[in-house]
Order: structure tokens, then C-alpha cells, then sequence
């Protein structure tokens, strides 16, 4: 079983939408990544985002169960929840008021190990004289199919021509051309 651990900072005088945006730059990534687009980054609360996924990276290794290598961590999942708001007033003009809302977030950072897997290719042993299981050359892992042949494409783009162009607009000269019968 993968080690998990969470880290949570309350009451940080951000808004939660705020938060959100870079939250979402790391979510997924390795810890050494992470730490490094929050270092760069420049929103203000990323050294608030920065602490708590230290803490997280601490209490990881911390666990019972962890394997000691802080590479295999990455961030499992990471969130800004929206905290108490504080209420203020503002003087505005001819005696009114304006009401300004001071909010907070509180920010949760969770990081798992990835699991070590082994595959049945790697057990088996290797024949002589090649790879196991033989075949021919293999895709690189993460690499794109091909893309279609530049004739089917073109198919497409004058089906979409002939169905009416543009989703059905009509074009300047279509407009003109009514507007010149309803005069005449």
C-alpha cells in the first residue's frame, strides 16, 4: 500500500478562487516539480502553498511504511476550501458606505508514493539473441498514433463547407442581397 499524508493551512488571508489557480499548476506533478513552478511562480500565495506541501512532504516521511525516497512522492491531490470572511466598511460618497469582504481560505496539499511496478517483461528472462516476445519495433511510450492521412482530412473540411459553411451564418452578402429585394 502507498503512503499517503496531507498537510492543511487555515484561515490564509487569500479567496479560495485565488488559490485555486495555483493549485492547479501542481496538481499531479512530482514533489521536486511542484516545488520548483511554486518557487517561480508569481502569484503571492504560492509561498503560502509552498509551506503546506512541505509540511505534507514531512509528515510523508514520517509515516510508517515510507520507503525513504522523496522522488517516488508526488501530489495526490490539492484543493482551497473557503474560509470565514471578515466584513468591513468603507466610506464612499454622500454618506453612504461600501462594504469590502476580506476573505480566507484554508488550503490542503495531499502526497502519495507511487507504487514500484514491475512488469512480467522485466521478470522473465531475456531469450538469446533478442528482446522478449520478439515483434517488431514498438512504439515509445506516451507517443502519439499517427495522424490521418492528409486526404481524409480534406474530406472533412469540404463536408463542413458544403453543410454551410460557418454553422449556418449568414454572410454579409446573403444580408445585403435581402435587404435589396425588400426595397425593390
Amino acid at each position: 500500500m502507498a503512503v499517503q499524508a496531507h498537510a492543511t493551512a487555515k484561515y490564509i488571508r487569500t479567496s479560495a478562487q485565488k488559490a485555486g489557480l495555483v493549485l492547479d499548476l501542481i496538481r499531479g506533478r512530482d514533489v521536486n516539480a511542484a516545488l520548483a513552478t511554486l518557487r517561480f511562480a508569481r502569484k503571492g500565495v504560492a509561498r503560502d502553498i509552498e509551506k503546506v506541501l512541505r509540511s505534507a512532504i514531512a509528515n510523508a516521511s514520517q509515516k510508517e511504511g515510507f520507503g525513504g525516497d522523496v522522488e517516488r512522492l508526488f501530489i495526490d491531490a490539492c484543493y482551497a476550501n473557503q474560509g470565514p470572511s471578515q466584513k468591513r466598511i468603507r466610506p464612499a460618497p454622500m454618506g453612504r458606505a461600501f462594504r469590502i469582504v476580506k476573505r480566507t481560505a484554508h488550503l490542503t496539499v495531499q502526497v502519495a508514493e507511487r507504487p514500484v511496478h514491475i512488469s512480467a517483461r522485466e521478470l522473465a528472462t531475456p531469450e538469446p539473441g533478442g528482446a522478449p516476445g520478439g515483434g517488431g519495433p514498438k512504439r515509445p511510450r506516451g507517443a502519439k498514433p499517427k495522424a490521418k492521412p492528409p486526404a481524409a482530412r480534406k474530406k472533412a473540411s469540404t463536408r463542413s463547407a458544403k453543410a454551410g459553411g460557418a454553422g449556418g451564418k449568414k454572410t454579409a452578402s446573403a444580408k445585403s442581397g435581402r435587404a435589396k429585394k425588400a426595397k425593390a
